[in-house]
C-alpha cells in the first residue's frame, strides 16, 4: 500500500464496538475509515462498493460469520486485508499469533491495535485452518457459503442448502433462490458440514434436513426431497440413508 493513507471497514453487528473501533483507529491517526457494516451482507457490499485496504472483521455476524466473509473475500480479484475481532480468546490464539497474524480480543486496546494495522495482512490458508480447529462449532463451522456471481460477491445460507454436486472443476450449491458455483471441493465441504450433509453419490452431497424418502426404480435408488426434486444414489450409501430414514421415523 506504499505510503498511503490505508483505507479501513469497520465489520461488526455491535453499535458499540464499532464505534470503539472508529474512536481507536482515528485517535491512533492508522488509517482512514471508509465505512462500517454490521453483518456479512453488508461487509461484502461494503468491499464491493468502497473496495478498503483492510477490513476489520467480527467473527459472529448475521447474515454470515466472519470466517464465511475472510473465505469469500480471499476469491476477489483485489482482497483486502483481514483482521479478525473476537470476544472469545481461545486456543487457536496461540497459534494465529506465532506469526504475523491478524487477530484482536475485545475490548481492543489501543496500543494492540495500532500494532496489529501495523503488520495486518491476508490470512493465509494454514492461519485460516488453525482458527478453524482451535474455535468451537458456532465460530468454526460456517453458517454461510461464499459464491461469486459475475462480479458480487454473494453469500448463501447453508441452512438453504438443498445439495453440493461436484460437476467439472466446480462445485454447485443448489439452494432456494437457484445455483451458485463455489470455489470449493465437495471433500472439503464434506469434512466442514458433515453433521448436517450426507454423501450419496461420489458427486453429490445432500442436507439430510432436505432428506424426505427413499425410493426404489428399475435403474437404482432415488433420493426424494422436501422439494420434489429426486437424486441418483450411490448404491454403497443405500444402507446409510435407509438407517437414517428409519431413526427419522
Amino acid at each position: 500500500m506504499g505510503g498511503r493513507i490505508m483505507r479501513i471497514l469497520i465489520a461488526d453487528d455491535e453499535a458499540p464496538a464499532r464505534m470503539r473501533l472508529r474512536r481507536l483507529i482515528e485517535e491512533a491517526g492508522a488509517g482512514e475509515i471508509i465505512g462500517e457494516a454490521a453483518s456479512g451482507r453488508e461487509t461484502l457490499a461494503a468491499v464491493e462498493r468502497e473496495q478498503p485496504d483492510l477490513v476489520l472483521l467480527d467473527i459472529r455476524m448475521p447474515e454470515g460469520d466472519g470466517l464465511s466473509v475472510a473465505r469469500a473475500l480471499s476469491g476477489a480479484s483485489v482482497p483486502p486485508a483481514v483482521v479478525f475481532v473476537t470476544a472469545h480468546s481461545d486456543r487457536a490464539l496461540a497459534a494465529l499469533e506465532a506469526g504475523a497474524v491478524a487477530y484482536l480480543v475485545k475490548p481492543v486496546l489501543g496500543e494492540r491495535l495500532r500494532e496489529t494495522l501495523e503488520r495486518a495482512r491476508r490470512p493465509t490458508r494454514a492461519q485460516m485452518a488453525a482458527l478453524d480447529a482451535g474455535d468451537d462449532r458456532d465460530a468454526s463451522v460456517r453458517t454461510h457459503i461464499g459464491a461469486r456471481v459475475g462480479r458480487e460477491l454473494r453469500l448463501v445460507p447453508v441452512a438453504e442448502v438443498r445439495y453440493f454436486q461436484a460437476a467439472d472443476k466446480s462445485t454447485i450449491a443448489v439452494y432456494e433462490e437457484g445455483e451458485v458455483i463455489v470455489e470449493e471441493s465437495l471433500n472439503a465441504l464434506e469434512a466442514e458440514f458433515a453433521g448436517d450433509f450426507l454423501r450419496v453419490r461420489r458427486n453429490l452431497l445432500v442436507s439430510r434436513a432436505a432428506v424426505r424418502g427413499l425410493h426404489r426404480h428399475s435403474d437404482g435408488y432415488r433420493l426424494l426431497l422436501a422439494s420434489g426434486e429426486r437424486l441418483p444414489v450411490g448404491r454403497r450409501h443405500v444402507k446409510e440413508l435407509k438407517t437414517l430414514l428409519t431413526e427419522a421415523g
